[in-house]
């Protein structure tokens, strides 16, 4: 069974946006204490989208972006999709590294590495979330890193962790650090019978 927008009411979609302030309130914590500097950030924008409209989302399936990618495991299976830009993704990782941003080009390993590690902090931050308000105990994996265009990006979860629904939980966060300024899209995308899960444990069916 799939539940379309029009399905999820305005009860879920409160919880829903409970869930992305929390989870940003908490991954905007975390960040700042691995740069040591104070971040600032907007009120997220929470929805319930079809897993074939995230490429629109994101600007079309062609353009090149930044996806740091998490199986997750237990109560909830399924996986995280953490997606940027090219830039904000080089913003990121230089405020992370403490260096100047000179020009966008190729990551090195240290900062594959640190971009990996941001997702993987991120991540754990909405799931701690998520269990809160759901009381479901969840793993998650250690992180992947793809550089590719929107569309091969998509079709990179399905080939690593297997099956998964059609529905996907996006937040979109944008954070500020003085002048710097990044958008970060998350996605949680269970299998089908998770999502049924999330539903009930959250008083909606």
């Amino acid at each position: 069974m799939n539940f379309s927008n029009s399905e999820i009411n305005e009860m879920y979609l409160d919880v829903l946006k409970e869930l992305g302030n929390i989870g940003t309130g908490n991954a905007i914590s975390a960040l700042a204490m691995m740069i040591g500097k104070r971040i600032d950030m907007k009120v997220p924008i929470v929805k319930i989208v079809d897993l074939r409209q995230v490429p629109e989302i994101l600007g079309g399936a062609e353009i090149p972006i930044v996806g740091i990618l998490l199986n997750v495991e237990g109560d909830i299976d399924g996986f995280i999709m953490l997606v940027m830009s090219q830039a904000s993704a080089h913003v990121l990782v230089n405020m992370l590294l403490g260096t100047s941003l000179n020009e966008y080009s190729e990551f090195t390993d240290i900062e594959k590495s640190a971009l990996m590690e941001i997702g993987n902090i991120l991540a754990g931050a909405y799931l701690t979330a998520l269990s809160t308000l759901t009381g479901f105990k969840m793993i998650q994996s250690v992180p992947q890193l793809a550089e590719d265009m929107a569309g091969a990006i998509l079709s990179f979860p399905a080939i690593q962790f297997g099956e998964t629904g059609d529905t996907a939980l996006y937040i979109e966060t944008e954070i500020f650090e003085q002048s710097s300024r990044i958008i970060a899209d998350f996605f949680l995308i269970p299998t089908e019978e998770s999502y049924k899960k999330m539903l009930r444990a959250l008083g909606v069916v």
